[in-house]
């Protein structure tokens, strides 16, 4: 008798913990993007629904160059990005680079877009942005885009190391990630 009361209490412990499990909620999905947290600077215009959430995660490329009217004088000046982009569930869907900025979608179609406006991330984070997409190119997901969001940016700063005669034509890569939130207009 002794022998079962291990067992029966490990039994019991056992569906106990089962039961726990078996009556926790399930994970709540992720909330869907809201954009009145944001500075009004790069607030999207009414009349716009979100069509597709992404994230970015890359590098952006800057040069050593003297400063265009101080020739003597330099600084790290945004050469362009390269990431990969990413639905919320992590799965592979497209690309951003540049320049121009340019976002293409796995199916192929690309959409590039004009900087309308910026507002400050937080130190060491690129700032947040907004930008007016022109005319899609190619059939697909990028078909019909308005506007284009960069928020919760993460790094992505030009480089803290000196750049001066001495380095000029010197590129460096940070590393960084964003969101980017595309739009289309409401139907």
């Amino acid at each position: 008798m002794q022998a079962r009361t291990p067992l029966i209490a490990t039994t019991l412990l056992a569906a106990t913990a089962l039961t726990a499990c078996g009556s926790m909620a399930p994970a709540t999905p992720m909330p869907a993007f809201n954009q009145s947290t944001l500075p009004a600077a790069v607030q999207v215009p009414a009349g716009q629904r979100i069509a597709l959430e992404t994230v970015g995660t890359g590098s952006i490329t800057y040069e050593c160059r003297a400063k265009k009217d101080m020739p003597s004088d330099f600084e790290w000046v945004f050469v362009g990005p390269d990431a990969q982009l990413m639905d919320r569930a992590g799965k592979a869907i497209g690309r951003y680079f540049g320049p121009p900025a340019t976002w293409e979608s796995n199916d192929g179609s690309k959409v590039t877009a004009t900087q309308v406006a910026v507002a400050p991330a937080g130190a060491g984070n690129i700032p947040l942005q907004l930008v007016k997409a022109n005319p899609a190119m190619g059939m697909g997901a990028m078909q019909g885009v308005t506007y284009i969001q960069r928020v919760a940016t993460q790094g992505g700063v030009a480089p803290a190391m000196a750049c001066a005669a001495g380095n000029a034509g010197q590129k460096q890569v940070v590393k960084y990630q964003a969101d980017y939130i595309l739009w289309k207009a409401a139907s």
